[in-house]
């Protein structure tokens, strides 16, 4: 594998050597399949294609300092799918079987995970979906579970450099009773256009508010959203926002370096009061922000005024990084390894 420059790979599909497959069908779970393609021959009337029922997972492996290959808190992406499939009714996957299954999927595509110091790493991509056919709106009765891998670089290109982000008002992400909480595809369908405008205007991704009133800040594109006041680490807390695992790690790190950690309501009037903000996620870890722009009021709010991701962002940024390569103790026990 001495051909992929893995100090420039984008965040993309990578085409790989295996990806492992289990169908429920007639009420339970089948066994493990390996397969080879990158295609899935599905029903027409699956429901997957017609009523969204589908869900998906993102996790890493890395290539530790010790050479030892890391899995970064596959239990807690476990939780969340059972959570996403519970609020779509699809059929629940049992904790082993989505352990046995990614770890599975990484070890037969070993050699695609990115050697250590490069920073790298094989992204792991657990999907749900209606399998069976339903013309009428109602669950399928058949699923297929599927993980596949590919090696990824930074999510935003930036890395974890400074990027700027726009406040959006005339779209919203997901409604405050609908499927936010989950990782469904629908939510992420629903963020496209604004995205793309935000793109297109010289933004990295946008900032988006609560339905109902926007008031409150609620997820930053695909990553959830926190602001550093003082010695408090301050993220929204809402139900249309994805529970992320990445901050739910930085909050435990954050009380750990003796920070209050205040999960609330977070009006978009106290960005003019935040030293430092960022966006946080599986894909981007931490992605620092420099500014966000008010599309509506053009009103402009600036941080990293030296260019540089801030202090704190910093010391979390690195802390975090260095549980997942091995160079940190994880004495959280977040990390599943592989011999």
């Amino acid at each position: 594998m001495n051909n992929i420059d893995w100090k420039n790979l984008p965040f993309g599909y990578f085409k790989t050597d295996y990806n492992v497959r289990c169908y429920y069908r007639n009420g339970k779970w089948g066994k493990l399949e390996i397969s080879s393609s990158e295609y899935v021959n599905m029903h027409i009337a699956a429901t997957c294609l017609h009523y969204g029922q589908e869900a998906f997972e993102g996790l890493k492996a890395f290539r530790g300092v010790d050479g030892k290959i890391r899995i970064f808190r596959l239990e807690e992406n476990a939780k969340r799918m059972q959570n996403s499939a519970y609020g779509i009714m699809m059929a629940n996957i049992p904790t082993e079987l989505f352990r046995d299954a990614v770890i599975e999927a990484v070890k037969l595509n070993e050699k695609y995970i990115p050697p250590f110091g490069e920073g790298a790493s094989l992204y792991i991509r657990p999907l749900l979906v209606g399998s069976g056919a339903q013309v009428g709106v109602k669950p399928a009765n058949e699923y297929l579970f599927m993980v596949f891998v590919g090696p990824v670089g930074p999510y935003f290109k930036e890395g974890f450099n400074p990027v700027s982000i726009q406040i959006v008002r005339d779209y919203d992400r997901a409604a405050p009773l609908g499927t936010g909480c989950y990782k469904v595809g629908g939510n992420y369908a629903a963020s496209l256009r604004a995205g793309e405008r935000a793109h297109e205007e010289g933004f990295a991704s946008v900032l988006f508010l609560d339905a109902k009133e926007k008031k409150y800040i609620d997820e930053a594109g695909p990553a959830n959203f926190f602001g550093i006041k003082g010695n408090n680490y301050i993220t929204p807390d809402s139900n249309s926002i994805l529970p992320s695992i990445t901050n739910m790690s930085l909050r435990t790190l954050a009380e750990e370096m003796g920070m209050t950690v205040e999960r609330r309501s977070v009006s978009v009037d106290e960005l003019a009061d935040f030293e430092e903000v960022g966006a946080c996620g599986t894909a981007a870890v931490i992605s620092p922000i420099k500014r966000i722009v008010d599309r509506d009021n053009k009103t402009e709010y600036l941080y990293c005024k030296d260019g540089k991701a801030g202090p704190v962002s910093t010391k979390l940024y690195k802390k975090l990084r260095g549980i997942q390569e091995g160079e940190e103790e994880d004495k959280f026990g977040w990390n599943t390894i592989i011999e």
